[in-house]
């Protein structure tokens, strides 16, 4: 087994059934019930409802994980022992709830039993993360403790004084800058809400609605498969936002059909792993890290989900242009028409699906918090389902809706508890203003090499890690350093969420690479190294947005359309000169013009966009010209 791959082994989901399996179900449809109560009806303080949250998450992800990869029927022994102590310990905490609120962190000293509880909960912890995220997540964290209690042997700047076991303690799990913070806080309220949304309308058929749309729409083109992949990612994306739970779903159909076509096996995992990736950079829904940066900067969430919207038509415009460039250049033709479904049919058969998603939208807009939101987005849901009897939900179905949607969030509870501990290590040590030294240390007071470094570092931190933990860790370290150079918050977060994302496709780790390699039978590092060349404009746009927030929808309508046209068109000309082909294949000097020009487009200087874009616009007319003179002198 490779060090990457090591990276990324988890303990294997077991597929329970008997007691073990009604006690598993009747657990995760609790806690989806209890999350359902505390976002609209309980009273309770919020440090309760996360300690009573996660603890009840570790419990079902030591019966529902096996501690190995092997496949496993039924929990240990062992595993229904660490479920009974998580419970227990959360009890402890939940108990204490109101002391631990009122306490004066390191002033307050903590108990006997307030030691152990705490230690009991980090060790219970790192164990459910090292089966649910894997090795690599847990080896970041345990680095980070061993930093907290053995930095002070470090010389020089990295360095910092003497922490004791208890004082770790104290800030890691008695304060909300520890593991009962920001990112379990998120994922006990928002990102479960859309979990549970997601699950039910993927119950009711609506994620086939969507992938028939895609086909409907797109299937006849030329590489009409790979544009499906493009378009039915992206709308499913909008509603996991996990890349990888994506490239899963939708990849499954899509990368053999692309195969069958004559795609190329790493090109058609890259256009997949490109595709679901961006679905977390699609609003209404985004995924958990969107809602950490809400919680985190305190932007309101619809703020985000507004600012989301040209990035996120940006992020796939190059995506879609390329994939039709490579059939066009190589021949590849769209599905046959007895394979495709038609598209008045579709949408007679599925639009009320729509109706969900301009619920959520509508709430986010009316000012509505995205909890709640999510929830009059599953009303509707249950209301749509009743409409046809093929989609009518029965009492077992939804039982088992609750059920999955706990079952799902595992993953990312283990990466917000990650996070949890890694706030709570760099708030005792000061790592972030250490960091933010090095960054300038390297970059100076350069800005556009600030945010490039920026960039570059928020990749490496989210290499293997899950979205929300790869952000949260960007948040913390990186934003102080564009907040210096005077950088404004929303884009400055956004920046850093963006890369957060993109970390997902780049090699050498690239998370959702391995999960196309196993569909598409290819290396995942080719399929990494494709789905960079595909998504290769989406690594501009954020460099794009940060000095220009007229594509944030921060300034006047005509600023927000000119920039949003000339940046349009630099992603175009990036895309084709990406490609090298336009109507026919281009030589190296006009690749090289095109894909300077696509640069300046995208500068927020309207002048030197409009130039480039003239030039640009010549250089098209004349490979279309040259293309139909070609054609005529054929004929």
């Amino acid at each position: 087994m490779s060090l990457f791959s090591l990276a990324f082994d988890t303990g294997n989901r077991r597929q329970l059934s008997g007691l073990p399996g009604h006690v598993t179900k009747a657990l995760g449809a609790t806690i989806s019930v209890w999350v359902l109560y505390s976002a609209t009806l309980s009273r309770l303080d919020v440090l309760s409802i996360i300690i009573s949250f996660y603890s009840t998450m570790l419990a079902l992800s030591f019966l529902y994980i096996a501690p190995t990869s092997a496949p496993e029927t039924t929990p240990r022994r062992s595993d229904w022992l660490l479920s009974g102590i998580s419970l227990i310990v959360g009890s402890y905490f939940l108990w204490n709830a109101d002391v631990i609120a009122e306490r004066i962190t390191l002033f307050d000293p903590l108990s006997l039993y307030d030691s152990w509880a705490a230690t009991s909960i980090i060790l219970l912890t790192i164990e459910a993360m090292r089966r649910s995220v894997g090795l690599g997540l847990t080896a970041i964290v345990l680095l980070f403790i061993a930093y907290n209690l053995f930095g002070h042997f470090i010389p020089g700047a990295f360095g910092h004084g003497h922490i004791e076991m208890a004082h770790f303690l104290d800030v890691s799990i008695f304060t909300t800058d520890g593991l009962f913070g920001v990112p379990l806080k998120v994922a006990s309220t928002y990102a479960f809400l859309f979990v549970l949304f997601g699950s039910a309308l993927e119950r009711c058929r609506g994620s086939e609605f969507f992938f028939d749309l895609a086909s409907a729409l797109t299937g006849k083109t030329a590489g009409g498969p790979a544009k499906i992949a493009v378009i039915s990612s992206g709308l499913y994306g909008t509603i996991s936002g996990s890349p990888t739970s994506d490239v899963v779903t939708t990849g499954a159909i899509t990368i053999p059909i692309m195969k069958r076509l004559g795609y190329k096996a790493s090109f058609a995992g890259g256009v997949e792993v490109a595709a679901s990736t961006g679905g977390s950079l699609l609003p209404p829904v985004m995924g958990a890290a969107a809602f950490i940066m809400a919680e985190y900067t305190g932007i309101p969430y619809r703020d985000i989900a507004l600012a989301a919207i040209i990035p996120a038509i940006l992020f796939y415009l190059p995506i879609y242009l390329q994939v039709h460039l490579r059939a066009v250049k190589t021949g590849l033709k769209g599905l046959r028409p007895d394979e495709i479904p038609g598209l008045r049919k579709t949408l007679s058969n599925g639009w009320l699906f729509i109706l969900p998603l301009i619920a959520i939208s509508w709430g986010l807009l009316e000012g509505y918090t995205p909890a709640y939101s999510a929830v009059y987005g599953l009303v509707v849901v249950l209301l749509v389902s009743t409409c046809k009897s093929i989609t009518r939900l029965s009492f077992s179905a939804i039982y088992e809706i609750l059920a999955v949607a706990a079952a799902r969030m595992i993953p990312v509870v283990g990466a917000c508890a990650a996070a949890g501990l890694v706030i709570g290590g760099i708030t005792m040590t000061g790592l972030a203003s250490k960091f933010s030294f090095l960054v300038f240390t390297i970059a100076g007071d350069n800005l556009y090499m600030s945010v490039i470094v920026a960039a570059v570092v928020t990749i490496l931190l989210g290499l293997g890690m899950p979205t929300p933990s790869a952000y949260i860790l960007a948040a913390v370290l990186i934003s102080p350093v564009l907040y210096d150079l005077g950088l404004p918050t929303l884009p400055a977060q956004f920046f850093l969420f963006y890369f957060a994302v993109m970390s997902a496709l780049t090699p050498p780790v690239a998370v959702a690479a391995y999960a196309a390699s196993a569909i598409a039978n290819c290396n995942p590092l080719e399929i990494a190294v494709n789905a960079v060349k595909i998504s290769i404009g989406a690594f501009v746009v954020p460099f794009a947005f940060l000095f220009n927030n007229a594509l944030l929808l921060d300034g006047s309508p005509l600023d927000i359309a000119v920039s949003f046209c000339f940046a349009c068109l630099g992603l175009a000309s990036l895309a084709i000169a990406v490609e090298a082909y336009m109507f026919r294949p281009l030589s190296k000097p006009i690749v090289g013009c095109l894909a300077g020009l696509g640069i300046l487009m995208l500068v927020p200087i309207w002048q030197v966009s409009a130039c480039a874009a003239a030039i640009a616009s010549l250089i098209f007319l004349r490979a279309f010209s040259s293309s139909r003179e070609r054609l005529k002198s054929q004929t």
